[in-house]
């Protein structure tokens, strides 16, 4: 019997190659693509629907086609897709019948960062977009001219960019977890900042979760680092688990404001809309940060840019210099602007935990109303979460839910968002975005914060509030 191999990303990925992905109006999908294309690859993509990334990359002559359909796959040398993309698709499907090569998003990625000296891959269930965006900042205030993907939009690498391809010898990612995806990945050092219980119609249990940790930080090799949160008893079960022990030669620089703590914050202060403390490194101060974002959980995210950067050996005064000037990351906690006299925020907070960190942020600022609007992500994590989610989504003072957004799923679960409000007290169902707008825009008043929440597509509702905002002046 002859076995036929397939040939390797490396041997394809040559100046001129066709490339074409399946899912290119994702954010790391779409930062990819611009990436292959800076570095000689002719690139196509298709995407299930129009969105800011699709418009982009037209917008640089990259064809985006909108729907999957076999045609679009011929002549291509191989093929890209998301994780999120079956093996039915009919793109995928017919690049197996037409023998051409198909390859995961992870699969690029970990082959570009082989290229550089330190590939810095930022892991976690929450906090990955923010502190990739931090240390960013802080790779270019140092002159490290860093390559850069991130899972958002960030000011400092250009309008509506989410990477940056620099001349220096540092790569830092966002790296996630979904379907193992990271475990593809090639970090020199690695930063865990947290592990939780998501994900699930993957992983199906936590234990689960923190083994595909696990895996993810042995893959740093001999005389790598390993930036793990101490603060997390998730992140510290994975790591020093019997079943999936981290192999010796690896230094755990641990960070937190649990005593012991390599790299250790203290004399946490919070002010207005940012927050200052301390970082020891090996008990001596190695920077002072001020922050612009609120919210502990930024603070922790901060805790971890400055860890890895110690571990590369980076000034603290590059830290401090860095962080000064970060406002934060697109859909973060982001201001898009006011209506009513309403300030309107936007997150990407998707998760009961992010949620919780969302709120805790935004009751503890000087507003007299916190009104949210939601939209659950997917029908397995509001299923399995629900009770989690209500919890949360009861804290402010009126609570609006949009239809459950189905992403890669079907709903197999059964579950609907009046499942979510029937334990919401007061919340009320807006079965369009059209109706959840003109829900909030009645709701409005001055003295309000308004927070947009979800990885879906309801920073469309929030960007509409604001243009409704701007015709009242």
């Amino acid at each position: 019997m002859i076995t036929i191999m397939q040939p390797t990303l490396e041997s394809l990925l040559r100046p001129g190659a066709r490339a074409h992905l399946v899912g290119i109006g994702g954010v790391s999908m779409s930062t990819l693509a611009e990436v292959l294309r800076e570095s000689g690859a002719a690139v196509t993509g298709s995407d299930v629907k129009r969105n800011e990334a699709t418009e982009r990359l037209s917008a640089l002559g990259i064809p985006v086609t909108i729907g999957h359909f076999a045609d679009s796959v011929r002549g291509a040398d191989f093929i890209i897709r998301t994780a999120a993309v079956p093996d039915g698709n009919a793109e995928i499907a017919e690049a197996g019948s037409l023998g051409i090569p198909v390859f995961e998003r992870a699969d690029a990625w970990g082959h570009i960062m082989r290229s550089y000296r330190d590939a810095v891959c930022v892991a976690g269930t929450h906090g990955k977009t923010t502190t990739t965006s931090m240390l960013a900042h802080i790779l270019v205030a140092a002159g490290a001219d860093p390559t850069v993907m991130v899972g958002g939009t960030l000011a400092c690498l250009g309008a509506g960019s989410g990477y940056r391809v620099g001349r220096g010898d540092v790569i830092v990612l966002e790296s996630c977890e979904y379907a193992d995806s990271f475990l593809k990945f090639r970090p020199t050092l690695a930063v865990i900042l947290n592990v939780d219980a998501d994900h699930l119609d993957y992983f199906t249990t936590l234990e689960n979760v923190k083994a595909s940790f696990a895996k993810f930080a042995a893959l740093v090799p001999e005389g790598g680092f390993i930036v793990c949160n101490a603060d997390d008893p998730n992140t510290m079960a994975a790591l020093y688990s019997r079943e999936s022990p981290v192999p010796p030669g690896r230094e755990l620089l641990t960070f937190g404001f649990t005593p012991g703590s390599a790299v250790r914050g203290e004399t946490e202060k919070r002010s207005g809309m940012g927050s200052s403390f301390d970082v020891l490194y090996d008990e001596r101060l190695y920077c002072r940060v001020k922050l612009k974002i609120p919210g502990h959980h930024n603070v922790m995210n901060a805790l971890a840019a400055a860890a890895a950067s110690a571990a590369l050996g980076l000034p603290g005064s590059a830290v401090e210099d860095g962080l000064s000037d970060f406002t934060g990351a697109g859909r973060r906690f982001e201001f898009k602007g006011r209506i009513n006299g309403a300030d309107v925020y936007d997150d990407y907070s998707h998760h009961p935990t992010e949620l919780r960190a969302l709120f805790d942020t935004a009751l503890a600022l000087p507003y007299e109303r916190v009104v949210a609007a939601f939209q659950p992500h997917t029908y397995s994590r509001t299923s399995r979460h629900l009770t989690e989610f209500a919890e949360q989504l009861r804290r402010p003072a009126k609570t609006y839910l949009a239809p459950i957004y189905a992403a890669r799923e079907t709903n197999a679960c059964g579950v609907t968002s009046e499942d979510l409000s029937r334990e919401i007290p007061g919340s009320a169902v807006c079965r369009t975005l059209d109706e959840m707008t003109d829900a909030l825009a009645r709701e409005a008043r001055p003295g309000d914060l308004i927070i947009t929440a979800g990885a879906g597509e309801l920073d469309l509702v929030g960007a509409e509030l604001v243009r409704r905002g701007a015709r009242l002046i």
